[in-house]
């Protein structure tokens, strides 16, 4: 595990131990059960779709918004340009996030039908459960961080909550991990899935170099043929521009997670839009055997 990924991994056990001792799992897990259910992510008939990101700090940019940011106004406009999903980043230290900006995110698109995503170092179930009881609908998973052990225990649980999970990989034994946890369990029909009916199960790649943080895209042409190709496929980092999502569309990912990009732009909407129509222009042209995740369940 890189230094990075050890330090906030550190913190998030931190915030965890706070977190317990103020709510137990137990009643934690009530309220999340209590929670409205969060819209399903449903993959666009386009075969291409966005997860757009708040994030207000970046490690290796520095600060991309104030915290007086209008969070629920940038979120919205995210999900009217017709984003399948919000990231959003609940890490303090070094990304200015909170579980603030994940339950306001949740309130304000599920009406849109568009779900919420925590974006955490997560190393425990619990963490799950607080993202359910903010109204998420999904987390990330880093896969590097994690035992078998710990992977499947955060898998089960988001599977139990109904939630859909990205799993993130950077390197090539990342992506053999992932080939090993996914395996049946995330094929299309053949494991649980949530209420939607769809795969819980996205794999992620991420071209981030975890020593420097810098972004490295040809990374994600250069090992897009490694991924699992029975769940759908996220290309995370280096998506800046509609060329970058063509391109990412055409090496067969169904989804662009993009933050930094977005943050710094003017008109979130006009880039997220511009963004979609790209990818969706090229992944038209893909081979319709590449996986969108289930074929029954899109949106319009």
């Amino acid at each position: 595990m890189s230094d990075f990924l050890q330090q906030m991994a550190a913190s998030s056990r931190e915030r965890l131990q706070a977190a317990k001792r103020k709510v137990s799992e137990a009643a934690l897990l009530q309220q999340a059960l209590a929670t409205l259910p969060p819209p399903a992510l449903v993959p666009n008939a386009a075969r291409f779709d966005l997860i757009a990101e708040l994030k207000l700090r970046s490690p290796a940019l520095g600060q991309l918004k104030s915290s007086d940011e209008d969070v629920n106004a940038r979120e919205t406009a995210y999900a009217k340009a017709g984003a399948a999903a919000v990231s959003v980043l609940t890490e303090p230290s070094r990304f200015d996030g909170s579980m603030e900006h994940l339950e306001a995110a949740a309130k304000s698109i599920a009406p849109l039908r568009v779900p919420a995503m925590r974006k955490d170092f997560l190393v425990d179930p619990y963490q799950v459960i607080e993202a359910r009881a903010a109204g998420a609908g999904g987390v990330l998973v880093i896969l590097r961080m994690l035992s078998p052990e710990g992977i499947e225990a955060l898998l089960s649980c988001a599977r139990d909550l109904g939630m859909f999970v990205l799993l993130e990989a950077f390197d090539e034994a990342d992506l053999q991990a992932m080939h090993d946890i996914v395996g049946a369990r995330a094929s299309p029909g053949a494991g649980p899935t949530n209420a939607a009916g769809l795969a819980p199960v996205l794999a992620g790649l991420n071209c981030r170099d975890l020593t420097t943080l810098q972004i490295v895209p040809k990374r994600l042409t250069e090992l897009a043929h490694l991924l699992p190709t029975n769940v759908p496929r996220v290309a995370e980092s280096g998506v800046v521009s509609p060329d970058d999502a063509a391109r990412v569309a055409a090496a067969g990912y169904q989804y662009a997670l993009v933050g930094s990009a977005l943050m710094q732009g003017g008109d979130p909407h006009a880039l997220a839009a511009a963004l979609l129509k790209a990818g969706r222009q090229n992944a038209a042209t893909r081979p319709s055997s590449a996986t969108s995740g289930s074929a029954n369940h899109e949106r319009a």
